[in-house]
């Protein structure tokens, strides 16, 4: 795999290695995807904990195709209102 940088981001680059914090590009790179994944599964793991707590919180009902779709419309609707949309729910 070939990957291009922008000035900027090779600049970051050499600058953890020149720190001699990381011994070349890859161990910098690897950490970086190390730090997101970990990022990546601690959001799955609050998003989970959330859906856990909405699932308790109140009176049971199925999740049907139905019912998401209208979840779906009431957060569009929502973003049309322009009302926040909650750090962990977002893409």
């Amino acid at each position: 795999m070939s990957v291009t940088l922008t000035p900027e981001v090779e600049e970051q680059i050499r600058h953890w290695i020149d720190g001699e914090r990381y011994p070349n590009a890859e161990a910098v790179v690897l950490k970086a995807l190390q730090a997101l994944e970990e990022q990546e599964q601690a959001r799955f793991l609050k998003l989970r904990e959330l859906v856990l707590a909405g699932h308790n919180s109140g009176p049971r009902e199925e999740l049907t195709d139905e019912l998401w779709e209208e979840i779906a419309r009431e957060a569009d609707e929502a973003d049309r209102l322009g009302l926040p949309i909650r750090r962990e729910v977002q893409p």
